[in-house]
């Protein structure tokens, strides 16, 4: 069963504003977390409260959280590899 992506204001307002060569991509990444929110290459991100994860895509990272009771993934975050990290 696929889960459902939701986008927080801030990670609309990224996305948004990316290049769009950059959001197709990351379109293409978010059909693959639909089907499977734990792909290969996925990583949990360490030291913050809720259990968060990011994925790759090219120079730009996706910081998400996993609702598996409610099947959903929730983007917290979309940026270059630079800058998604801070204040987290």
């Amino acid at each position: 069963m696929p889960y459902e992506i939701e986008f927080t204001r801030a990670a609309d307002k990224a996305f948004s504003s990316l290049p769009k060569k950059v959001r197709d991509r990351i379109d293409d990444a978010l059909d693959g977390l639909e089907q499977d929110p734990w792909p290969v290459g996925h990583k949990q991100l360490k030291g913050s409260k809720e259990a968060l994860f990011r994925i790759r895509v090219g120079d730009y990272r996706l910081v998400y959280q996993v609702e598996e009771e409610r099947l959903r993934v929730v983007l917290i975050r979309i940026g270059h590899r630079r800058e998604v990290y801070r204040n987290l």
